[in-house]
């Protein structure tokens, strides 16, 4: 079998001799691709040994190594950053860029659906209707009386039935009733006086006017028929029952447009994790760390290229006798040098994470304060 030699050391890299070109351009990748191919040959025994591969088997590791280590950092700033980059552009490119923000702007339109429906705002409009009251009737069937005839059979859901008593408050301030006191003194202060009849004006305290309007609420509600209502499918039951005709107004929104509206469809942003732009970051500017983590990386990849060669030929026979080759243990312990080297890296990377950063920052607060907390007081001596 004739064994094939790599190439020396002194070797070039020219555009094309990677499979993919993804990193052909950038120079400094140029300069380094025969570097690191030279250097896993030495390392894999070459020249006291055979290595049974050529600069283009190297280069297309290193090519796949520099490519794992963009997609391992790159991984990691779509699981960190996906919820702040959430409905920007698409076609931008976030590598090598930092990132801040907050989810707050998705926080606040999942807000908007709650501000419908506990009335303080929201995304939906809120709608008046109103239905006739009959005497002796006390059973209205919203949707065949204003949800069929207003919203085109549209459901609709009620927030808000205005059936309520008089105010206390009409019943107690009578500039003609003396009962209160306190009330004369008030008209007067606001020039009403002269519309009273002649008494002297006392002033009295705040609390007596809210004593008495909450004794005029209570007397309602426990001496009188309540003035409440119940709704069931959008069946409203009023209470007392009616003993006129009259009018009843309510607020509500329409169900569909409720649903519409709480669901943000949009195209062309930034959705999940398979169209975050991060796209595969140049050689050049990778740190020297990394490009370590790289030259390993390209070692094993190449380590297990030679294996599979080897492998394919176990045993190579010679005059007499015949040659083991070590295909099998080297694949073996090229994916276990893989494997630690994975793992180291997301190990790194998870250390920083903005997790880890703000449980680093409290325990910094923490130990500072506890070293604070030790030093000595101020002694003032007379």
């Amino acid at each position: 079998m004739s064994v094939e030699y790599i190439y020396p050391g002194s070797s070039s890299f020219s555009a094309g001799d990677t499979p993919f070109g993804t990193f052909d351009s950038d120079s400094l990748f140029a300069i380094d691709a025969p570097k690191v191919a030279n250097w896993c040959a030495k390392r894999l025994g070459y020249p006291v040994q055979n290595i049974e591969l050529v600069d283009e088997n190297l280069f297309a590791c290193f090519e796949e190594a520099t490519s794992e280590y963009a997609a391992q950092v790159n991984q990691f700033n779509i699981r960190n950053n996906l919820d702040t980059l959430k409905g920007n552009p698409t076609g931008s490119n976030y590598s090598g860029k930092l990132v801040q923000g907050s989810n707050l702007p998705d926080l606040i339109a999942i807000s908007d659906a709650y501000g419908t429906l506990s009335g303080v705002g929201g995304n939906t409009d809120i709608k008046k209707g109103s239905i006739d009251i009959v005497a002796n009737q006390q059973i209205y069937d919203l949707d065949t009386l204003w949800a069929n005839v207003s919203e085109s059979s549209n459901r609709i859901d009620v927030v808000k039935v205005f059936h309520e008593p008089t105010p206390a408050i009409n019943r107690f301030f009578d500039p003609y009733s003396v009962s209160g006191q306190g009330t004369l003194n008030l008209i007067d202060e606001f020039g009403f006086g002269s519309f009273s009849p002649a008494a002297q004006f006392v002033l009295m305290p705040i609390y007596e006017d809210m004593l008495r309007i909450q004794a005029i609420e209570f007397n309602d509600q426990f001496r009188k028929s309540a003035h409440s209502f119940n709704i069931v499918n959008n069946k409203l039951q009023i209470f007392p029952i009616p003993t006129s005709n009259g009018k009843m107004w309510f607020e509500y929104f329409v169900r569909n447009e409720f649903i519409q509206n709480s669901t943000n469809v949009t195209a062309d942003v930034v959705s999940d994790y398979s169209n975050v732009g991060y796209d595969f970051i140049p050689y050049s500017r990778i740190n020297d760390v990394g490009r370590q983590w790289i030259r390993k990386y390209t070692l094993a990849l190449a380590k297990e290229l030679l294996g599979a060669i080897r492998e394919k030929y176990s045993s190579v026979p010679i005059p007499g006798s015949e040659i083991s080759l070590d295909g099998a243990a080297l694949r073996a312990e090229a994916q276990t040098e893989k494997d630690a080297l994975i793992e180291q890296l997301r190990e790194n990377l998870e250390e920083l994470s903005r997790k880890n950063q703000f449980e680093i920052r409290n325990n910094e607060a923490n130990y500072q304060q506890e070293m604070l907390r030790k030093v000595p007081l101020t002694i003032y001596t007379g």
